[in-house]
């Protein structure tokens, strides 16, 4: 149902400001200096709670916004109730999605409404308990298919499996490598998002995003023992800040510190482009840099694989299998919370797949039962 609030083609993440509510209306009798602070008061107030929100959220936001509009019209629900929305709509608009969506997809819906009213000053009158029990019906009505499986992950031996199938004359195989070796490595030990580190298209390096040369240095503590620290420029929770994230070298044969050193080397990305960055050479011309992809290295990884005869994974098993192969050696929940840069307990869902890790805390040992306890226990409302 087309409409002059929401023009057609405004991107998604920009649809929390220009889709203006009904309701958002500047008073006829103030004057035009005062329509313009209102709207200056608008722009200032979007771009703070916009700034809090990483890119990717905007996207989501703006695609959650056009879906609650889209439940809107199919309903004929007038304009004028859609903001402020009542709390019978909007638990209307939360029940019309169990069993259909998961629980994570029904939350970005229910928030991206909840920011627009706040975006435009309008009163949120949703029952928050009311709201929650809604929500939990729906992650435990989201159908099969939606629901997280075992994921196969990354894991010590699978890289050195795959190692000797790299072609190491290869520059994108030694860029890989020591993507793999150090962005497998570099990202395995480090526990981090692949995503910082690779790019889903070469158009879209954003060095206030992802990792540079630049980013990465070296730290001796007092003991001198030495640590190698990426700085991520952004992160989900923090956009602009961002945060530091580490490995040290290890005592397997992986040799990350090496194939970093390596591809640095080999390869000589520019100190501001993207850290994995790999010489290309088309035949008989002048080599040029080119930007490593997610799909390229995924690409080579796989087939470096199946050439082993293994399974090719994907690419947040790196994260998984890292989160794993630290709780094995035994890093505490709270350590490995800090390590792979959760600002949630999201990580514990691991624990939930692998026995293995569960193992030592259901024998009987009473200090690591307290421990294991601690960690995954609600807290207690007083």
């Amino acid at each position: 149902m087309p409409s002059a609030l929401r023009l057609v083609g405004t991107p998604s993440r920009d649809r929390l400001q220009l889709w203006v509510p009904l309701n958002v209306q500047i008073n006829q009798h103030d004057s035009a200096e005062s329509a313009l602070l209102a709207q200056a008061n608008l722009v200032k107030l979007t771009d703070d709670i916009q700034g809090t929100l990483a890119p990717s959220t905007h996207e989501s936001y703006g695609t959650s916004l056009f879906a609650f509009h889209a439940f809107c019209n199919s309903n004929n629900i007038p304009e004028d109730q859609r903001a402020p929305a009542s709390l019978t709509f909007i638990s209307l608009f939360v029940s019309s999605m169990v069993g259909l969506y998961a629980g994570s997809t029904t939350q970005n819906y229910v928030y991206a409404v909840w920011a627009w009213h706040i975006i435009h000053r309008m009163c949120w009158q949703v029952n928050t308990e009311e709201l929650d029990a809604l929500l939990k019906s729906v992650e435990k009505s989201a159908p099969a298919a939606s629901k997280q499986e075992k994921q196969d992950t990354f894991m010590v031996n699978y890289i050195l499996k795959i190692r000797g199938a790299l072609d190491m004359s290869n520059l994108l195989h030694i860029a890989t490598y020591a993507l793999k070796r150090a962005c497998l490595t570099t990202t395995f030990y480090m526990t981090a998002q692949l995503g910082k580190f690779v790019l889903k298209s070469l158009e879209c390096f954003d060095p206030a995003t992802h990792v540079k040369p630049s980013d990465v240095q070296v730290e001796t503590d007092r003991q001198g023992l030495r640590t190698t620290v990426f700085h991520l420029p952004a992160t989900k929770v923090l956009p602009v800040a961002g945060k530091d994230a580490m490995w040290a070298t290890q005592s397997n044969a992986t040799d990350l510190e090496q194939a970093l050193e390596e591809h640095l080397c080999t390869n000589a990305p520019p100190a501001d482009g993207l850290l994995f960055t790999y010489r290309h050479m088309f035949w008989g011309k002048k080599a040029t840099h080119r930007l490593l992809t997610c799909r390229r290295f995924l690409e080579v990884i796989g087939a470096a694989a199946a050439a082993t005869g293994l399974m090719p994974l994907k690419g947040h098993g790196i994260r998984i299998g890292s989160t794993l192969e630290y709780l094995l050696q035994g890093m505490p929940f709270k350590a490995m919370k800090t390590k792979g840069c959760w600002e949630s307990d999201a990580f514990l869902r691991y624990l939930h797949q692998h026995a293995q890790i569960l193992a030592p805390y259901i024998q009987a040992n009473l200090a690591q039962h307290k421990e294991f306890i601690h960690v995954v226990m609600l807290p207690v409302c007083h």
